[in-house]
């Protein structure tokens, strides 16, 4: 079973400089590019992440629930960030059966476990069975039970790494506002490796908006890790803002524009 995962970012689907302001236009029309490159390719298996944007990021920045949880207090705080997150996930959700994708929302939170705030379990028999079954899944950034520091927080791209040793993807698509990783000058980086990173490290910025899990420097540090953990993967980092980019990427992922990143 070769499998995609497409990762929304939540400042796509959502204006991150408010408060639970999702962009309905920019995700109407991205679940129908999905919808239609399923129709055209019946054989893809897909899985679908997304991002806090301006539901989680903003909730969590406020209770600073990353960092640990111990008192009422925070453990109220935690509740409180999920339900942001899983408003946005059930929006996502609505849309892509609304435009004809058999959708089904996987709480990260009922299956990961953390220890100082990194991922140490997760289940993964309910994603592979519904891969299985012809569904889409939908994961998203979550808040999750800790080991050591009681509560934290784990990004959509977290939730993927750990997902990566059982489902074994051949291509991580993140979708997001910029054509890519730019560079100094604003231009697109065609393809980062773990060799040529430390040479772009200076020009990346941080993230638009209110982000509690890094902007793009850790991003693709953090996806320059996984590729060298996945000897099969690859990924690309690419614009969801221009009609048909999304669509594409997933029927000829090769051939896509943006950053690939890669060994």
């Amino acid at each position: 079973m070769t499998v995609i995962f497409l990762k929304l970012g939540g400042s796509l689907i959502t204006d991150k400089t408010g408060v639970e302001a999702v962009r309905e236009a920019v995700l109407g029309r991205v679940v129908k590019e999905i919808a239609a490159a399923r129709q055209e390719n019946p054989a893809l298996r897909l899985v679908v992440g997304h991002g806090g944007g301006s539901f989680g990021h903003v909730a969590a920045a406020k209770s600073h629930t990353r960092q640990g949880v111990r008192t009422a207090e925070q453990w109220h705080d935690f509740a409180e960030v999920h339900a942001a997150m899983a408003r946005l996930n059930r929006l996502v959700v609505e849309a892509l059966l609304a435009a004809g994708v058999p959708a089904l929302s996987l709480q990260p939170s009922a299956g990961v476990l953390c220890e100082n705030g990194r991922i140490k379990q997760i289940e993964t028999a309910p994603m592979l069975a519904a891969l299985a079954a012809g569904l889409v899944p939908v994961i998203y950034g979550d808040v999750a039970f800790d080991s050591e520091i009681g509560g934290t927080i784990v990004s959509t791209e977290e939730v993927v790494m750990a997902l990566a040793d059982a489902l074994q993807p051949t291509w991580l698509l993140l979708a997001g506002e910029v054509p890519g990783v730019l560079d100094g000058q604003g231009e697109v980086v065609p393809k980062i490796t773990a060799v040529t990173f430390d040479d772009i490290k200076p020009a990346l910025g941080g993230s638009r908006g209110t982000d509690v899990t890094g902007g793009m420097t850790s991003k693709v540090q953090s996806m320059l890790a996984l590729v060298e953990k996945q000897a099969a993967l690859s990924i690309r980092i690419l614009t969801g803002l221009e009609s048909g980019v999304v669509q594409g990427a997933l029927l000829a992922p090769n051939e896509a524009g943006g950053t690939l990143i890669s060994r």
